[in-house]
């Protein structure tokens, strides 16, 4: 337990430190992602971003399960 938690903080701490490169990505923009913008009220819906995550999430974790 105590490597995946090491190795989780690692990357975390990583994502952080990387984070102005990072957040110039087209991620969280791409077609599919719903935006709904009225006066005083914007809510965001990542909705093809957080598929694309999940999948990559998922292939990581299997690849490192073997």
């Amino acid at each position: 337990m105590n490597r995946p938690l090491i190795l989780l903080g690692s990357f975390i701490l990583l994502l952080g430190v990387l984070w102005p490169w990072i957040s110039q990505l087209p991620f969280g923009r791409l077609p599919g992602d719903i935006t709904i913008e009225r006066p005083g009220l914007r809510i965001y819906f990542p909705w093809v971003s957080m598929l694309i995550v999940s999948v990559l999430m998922s292939l990581v974790l299997r690849w490192l399960r073997r």
